[in-house]
């Protein structure tokens, strides 16, 4: 049912992929932290690699080589993770992100900074939130049947998945684009990145609310049902 959906939603359009010709982002992507906080990091996992390729079968277009699930998956496994509210799955999580933010930094084709302020700005931000007490926090908010400690656990594991999204998928653009396919020159980067350092926080932001409009009443649905819960079955 969770692929179903993801796969319909594949297929709708959320904005344009700033450099490319007919690639876009999917309404899909405000699914993934969902996933992981429903069905784990295992199934939400599964779930976004079975909804990517099923689509791609039925025409959905691929601007990586069919890897286009990574960014998606690896919120989804970020969120799964970050939900089981262990030290050594919190572990995996921020040595995850870590690696995400130095490979990107340190890719020549990246932009570190746009007018002397850092591109990645809300991706710092949300390693730093990653690090803090509330990660952990968040988690336990999210086993309460508590309307607005629920709402606030999924916002801030919606923040951290959808930022560890967007910078897997910045890589993705990076070497598969500009360095394996080579159909961006390398020269066109800096443009494209100061264009998306004034899109991508206002996209973050419409993907984390909808998360949250939408996984805050699922969540507190299966936590006040317990066998309802897609953990349980």
């Amino acid at each position: 049912m969770f692929t179903a959906l993801y796969i319909v939603l594949r297929f709708v359009p959320f904005s344009t992929i700033i450099g490319t010709t007919g690639g876009f982002l999917s309404v899909s992507d405000f699914l993934a932290p969902i996933y992981g906080i429903l069905l784990g990091p295992y199934l939400g996992g599964l779930s976004v690699i079975f909804g990517n390729f099923a689509a791609i079968g039925m025409g959905r277009t691929t601007s990586f080589f069919g890897l286009d699930f990574l960014p998606d998956f690896m919120a989804a496994i970020s969120a799964g993770f970050l939900y089981q509210h262990k030290r050594s799955t919190w572990t995996v999580v921020v040595a995850l992100n870590a690696a995400l933010l130095m490979i990107f930094f340190l890719n020549p084709l990246t932009s570190v900074f746009v007018f002397s302020f850092p591109f990645a700005w809300m991706h710092i931000t949300a390693f730093v939130v990653l690090l803090t007490p509330l990660s952990f926090t968040a988690a336990k908010w999210l086993q309460t049947v508590d309307y607005r400690k629920t709402a606030f656990g999924v916002t801030i594991f919606a923040f951290i998945g959808t930022m560890i999204q967007h910078l897997t998928g910045n890589i993705l653009f990076e070497v598969v684009l500009g360095q394996v396919t080579k159909s961006i020159p390398a020269v066109a980067y800096p443009g494209i990145w100061t264009t998306v350092f004034f899109v991508y926080p206002v996209e973050r932001l419409i993907l984390i609310t909808s998360a949250v409009l939408v996984g805050t009443p699922l969540v507190y649905l299966f936590n006040n049902v317990p066998f309802l819960h897609p953990r349980n079955q």
